[in-house]
């Protein structure tokens, strides 16, 4: 978390110094990537204790998959051992202002994502491979505007009650839960913390069922699983 806070803050200042143009707002923040990297370290590192050969799990390059609506997709991190596809994972970031708007494109992509990979797998754009693992995490900044409630336009039907009067945490919480349920993901995981987390690295998890804990044992289970079976052979 101190790694994301830290790595985020240096891009801000750092973005545009060389050509004297900075993005406009929390932009600048993100276009230079790599915020996310010390999720991703950690997981690669669990990945290794589960057994896996470092040489299978891709962390900066190789990302890319074929889909089924598009040519490809660039993940954030993949597992692939043997031509075998055994694992893939998003991982998202969203810090202030524009919570409603970045909601519903977080949403959107989460669903189309989830959709496109699992036709490719379906028709056979990933070999042989068996079911894989696909995993989301989401970082969501912790502060009064993402906590605060947010009212609902229902001009013709109405929504489902558990939108109403909820904030954008929480709508984050349903969504990641769905995302679960309706089995277009295995696993998802859901993070808040506040910008002064750079120096003592701070978070909360606010369900249980979306902790990093669930979300790395899920992943740790299906990769102990297949480094045993490899290595039987």
């Amino acid at each position: 978390m101190r790694h994301f806070w830290c790595t985020r803050d240096q891009q801000s200042k750092n973005q545009g110094s060389a050509s004297g143009v900075r993005d406009k707002g929390a932009r600048s923040a993100v276009t230079g990537g790599a915020h996310l990297n010390g999720f991703v370290d950690i997981i690669h590192d669990l990945l290794i204790e589960a057994g896996i050969p470092k040489a299978g799990i891709y962390l900066r390059n190789s990302l890319e998959l074929p889909g089924f609506f598009r040519p490809q997709k660039k993940w954030d991190l993949l597992v692939v051992v043997d031509n075998t596809l055994l694992a893939t994972i998003e991982l998202k970031a969203q810090v202030g202002p524009s919570f409603g708007n970045n909601f519903n494109n977080r949403s959107e992509e989460a669903v189309g994502n989830a959709t496109d990979y699992w036709t490719a797998y379906r028709e056979g754009a990933y070999g042989e491979s068996p079911r894989p693992w696909l995993g989301y995490l989401m970082l969501l900044e912790d502060t009064e505007k993402s906590l605060a409630p947010v009212r609902v336009k229902e001009p013709h039907f109405p929504v489902f009650p558990e939108f109403r009067e909820t904030s954008y945490a929480k709508r984050y919480e349903l969504l990641l839960q769905k995302l679960v349920r309706e089995r277009l993901y295995d696993a998802t995981c859901l993070l808040l913390s506040k910008r002064s987390a750079v120096d003592s690295g701070a978070y909360c998890e606010p369900s249980s069922e979306l902790s990093f804990v669930n979300f790395a044992a899920d992943l740790m289970a299906r990769a102990s699983a297949f480094a045993r079976f490899r290595g039987s052979q």
